[in-house]
């Protein structure tokens, strides 16, 4: 008779226990032991596979000049991806329910089904289900073809035999492997099928896009093994009540991390917003105090974002602080800086900080337009509407240089900005047209008072 034990498994890192912990030994997060029942009759899928031996090959006999991209016909999608799809890739695509996931995975097909045979594999919906959403979305491609089945072995068969150029797994924590006795979801059966496709889709050199659920937490959910078995994790951000969604790469072994793409959703599916920073600013307030337009770097691309403030008399003991799009220590350091420095004191205020948009700026160079933000509030005087700043907030109340100046002058002078603040010593190296003034900075008092009306 097999015997059946239970183990406690972490389904952040994947440490393995015979009791249960509140707080993880390895990782150290809390309640994340979740126990699975295991047949030790059974052979582990690792031990279970016979291993090929292969010889090692000489890094000057490797060529690259093979390498494919397949183009998926979304500009936004391409840049976050680094150029398209390359062949043998494994993806992983993550972000809340709703938010889009599968939805821009069927937008693809329509183009890569032009010239590429796509196996769309979904153990959500059944094939009924997805005709009715494709219909919606106007996909209807020849070389598109939807298998239903959450079998890992059986979908791996499937591709062996019909050899698509394209597979789409819809989603990893609907697939599970008969060898393992867990349910699906758990975190050995989301661990041991995404190994399984990744064994698949490299001897086979065939690219696999995995739909990954996140947590309550906001992360992708399963083991943190998960993140470093694929070659790309790709996760989309936003508010599902608003309408744009922002796609950005957290790993990509194939191409940059830092660019974003920026798409909307609509009732035909996500579309491209190619120009996310007039997308941003739109419907901006005229002649209100509390707001300034930054400007933050995302990759290569420059994008001009509104940063609101509002500061106004508590009616607590201790002032109440809240910050959306903003990280919230940073913005404790900031009113530090302006009372300790420049002689703004927000002791006796509430205030708060939204990045319009549902965009969130981590890069310290909007630190001068937040700042210039909560002193507009208490000051209440307006910014100029034709205005713009960047620049990072030092402890000692000083404006220090960023990079990327000059790409940023050039898209606030793209968009009609006139008045542009900029640390003093990024100045010396800016050239802007005529019809912009470049306003050089040492501290925040003195490019408040440069552009307030």
């Amino acid at each position: 008779m097999a015997k059946i034990k239970s183990v406690y498994i972490c389904s952040e890192c994947g440490y393995e226990s015979p009791k249960w912990y509140g707080k993880c030994p390895s990782c150290g997060e809390w309640n994340t032991m979740n126990e699975e029942v295991r047949d030790t009759a059974k052979q582990s899928v690792s031990t279970a596979r016979a291993v090929s031996y292969a010889p090692p090959v000489n890094i000057r006999e490797i060529s690259t000049t093979d390498e494919i991209r397949y183009k998926t016909g979304s500009s936004e999608l391409d840049r976050v991806m680094g150029g398209g799809i390359v062949k043998g890739s494994l993806i992983l695509l993550g972000g809340d329910p709703g938010i889009g996931k599968s939805t821009i995975l069927l937008q693809i097909c329509e183009h890569l089904g032009k010239s590429l045979s796509i196996l769309y594999v979904s153990g959500e919906e059944s094939k009924r289900q997805l005709k009715l959403r494709a219909d919606r979305l106007g996909v209807d491609s020849d070389n598109l073809f939807i298998l239903t089945q959450t079998d890992v072995e059986m979908i791996c068969e499937t591709v062996r035999q019909d050899k698509p150029d394209i597979v789409m797994i819809d989603s990893i924590q609907t697939m599970s492997l008969s060898e393992l006795n867990s349910s699906p979801g758990s975190v050995t059966q989301v661990r041991e099928c995404t190994n399984y496709l990744m064994r698949t889709a490299k001897s086979m050199d065939i690219p696999m896009i995995v739909v990954g659920h996140v947590n309550k937490e906001g992360s992708i959910a399963g083991p943190k093994v998960l993140e470093h078995i694929v070659d790309a994790v790709l996760h989309f951000e936003g508010d599902k009540q608003m309408s744009y969604r922002i796609l950005r790469a957290v790993k990509n072994r194939y191409g940059s991390t830092n660019e974003i793409g920026v798409f909307e959703m609509t009732d035909k599916g996500l579309s491209e917003v190619d120009n996310p920073s007039l997308m941003l600013i739109s419907g901006r307030p005229k002649n209100v105090s509390g707001t300034c337009i930054a400007c933050a770097m995302e990759g290569t691309r420059p994008i001009l974002a509104e940063i609101q403030a509002l500061a106004t008399a508590t009616g607590f003991g201790n002032p109440r602080r809240m910050s959306t799009g903003f990280d919230y220590n940073r913005m404790n350091l900031i009113i530090a800086v302006l009372e300790k420095r420049a002689g703004y004191y927000f002791s006796n205020t509430d205030a708060y900080i939204n990045v319009i948009g549902g965009l969130r700026l981590d890069e310290t160079a909007v630190d001068l337009a937040v700042a210039m933000a909560l002193v507009s509030s208490l000051k209440d005087m307006p910014i100029a509407d034709d205005a713009i700043a960047f620049g990072e907030i030092g402890l000692a109340g000083e404006i220090r240089s960023v990079n990327h100046a000059q790409q940023r002058v050039n898209e606030a002078v793209r968009l009609g900005f006139k008045k542009i603040i900029v640390p003093a010593h990024n100045a010396k190296d800016i050239t802007a047209p005529d019809d912009a003034q470049i306003i050089p900075v040492r501290n925040v008092r003195q490019a408040f008072e440069a552009i307030c009306e």
